[in-house]
């Protein structure tokens, strides 16, 4: 049985000597390794010896298959070294050329826009919060003071999953969610996506938006109209002028649209304001006579158009990079 064993280990170690492929090399594996291999029929036939001779035979066996498996194993890392040798000097890549050019992204000029709105309203002293943009019918109209036939409910405009459920039409619910988890006063910006049913050369059925609140005691509308005017003017980078005309909004009382004169000369309008409606803070639990504040709201898109000179707010999501390239 040992001389049985020791021709068999000399041909299996010939064999794998004179494997110059993987391929032979696993034929090999097969041969003497496999369920029916050389090797492991050895093992099978341990059960034949005489008791007394199963342990050293056994030893011996065991032995022998290791010794083919790590000649294998060897013989396999050789052949791969061999293989990649070969590629490497068969290839026609020359390593000495220079990379290709890996294009960075910039952001989006409606990112950039925001982050520097967020960034004033920072330095001034206000907290940045968010709110669900699958917004309840409560928090959306009733808390702001916007009856059940205002327009601004009607199907046309608003985009309804159920009577209650609906996408939000403006970031002014995160006012009010802010107001019931901090209660007052308060200093807050909600900046986010709404949603309209409204599609044109300046409108597009999703947009952005930033809306302010501050609520404390003896507030007034010459503090709404410091902090546009600051904000404004740090924005545009220069001394802007602006004009408030009277308008109106449910959750505001006295209300405002704000316009911008233009280099050229012409009133451009840019956002919405006034005092909060005392309904409002009485719908939150909030004592009107003690407290009152100012609201404000803008579209980030129209601010971005008005900075950089664009006429189309669609071009914003076209993903033309030959137009989103020149905002690096």
């Amino acid at each position: 049985m040992t001389d049985r064993l020791s021709d068999l280990s000399k041909r299996a170690l010939k064999d794998i000597r004179n494997s110059s492929t993987l391929e032979e090399l696993d034929s090999v594996r097969v041969q003497y390794l496999g369920k029916k291999g050389s090797v492991s029929i050895q093992l099978k036939k341990l059960s034949d010896l005489d008791p007394s001779d199963r342990p050293r035979i056994g030893k011996e066996v065991n032995k022998l298959k290791k010794l083919v498996d790590q000649e294998i194993t060897n013989k396999k890392n050789s052949l791969n070294d061999e293989k990649i040798k070969s590629n490497i000097e068969d290839s026609s890549l020359d390593v000495t050329m220079p990379g290709r050019t890996s294009i960075i992204g910039n952001p989006h000029p409606v990112s950039s826009t925001l982050n520097e709105i967020e960034k004033i309203f920072l330095n001034a002293g206000f907290l940045v919060e968010d709110g669900p943009e699958i917004e309840d019918e409560y928090h959306n109209f009733t808390a702001l003071n916007i009856p059940e036939n205002h327009p601004a409910r009607a199907m046309h405009d608003t985009f309804y999953f159920n009577t209650q459920y609906l996408l939000r039409t403006h970031t002014s619910p995160i006012q009010i969610r802010s107001m019931e988890k901090y209660g007052v006063p308060i200093r807050v910006i909600a900046p986010g996506k709404v949603y309209r049913r409204d599609s044109d050369i300046t409108h597009t059925p999703m947009f952005h938006q930033i809306e302010g609140l501050v609520i404390d005691k003896d507030i007034n509308f010459t503090h709404l109209k410091g902090i546009l005017h600051d904000f404004i003017n740090t924005f545009f980078e220069d001394d802007m002028k602006l004009r408030f005309r009277p308008s109106y909004f449910p959750f505001t009382e006295p209300s405002a649209e704000v316009d911008l004169l233009s280099k050229d000369n012409h009133w451009l309008e840019i956002l919405g304001c006034g005092m909060v409606h005392p309904k409002v803070l009485t719908n939150l639990g909030i004592d009107n006579e003690t407290f009152n504040g100012y609201a404000f709201g803008m579209g980030v898109e129209r601010l971005a158009m008005l900075k950089y000179g664009i006429n189309d707010i669609r071009l914003f999501y076209e993903n033309d990079l030959n137009f989103l390239n020149q905002f690096k």
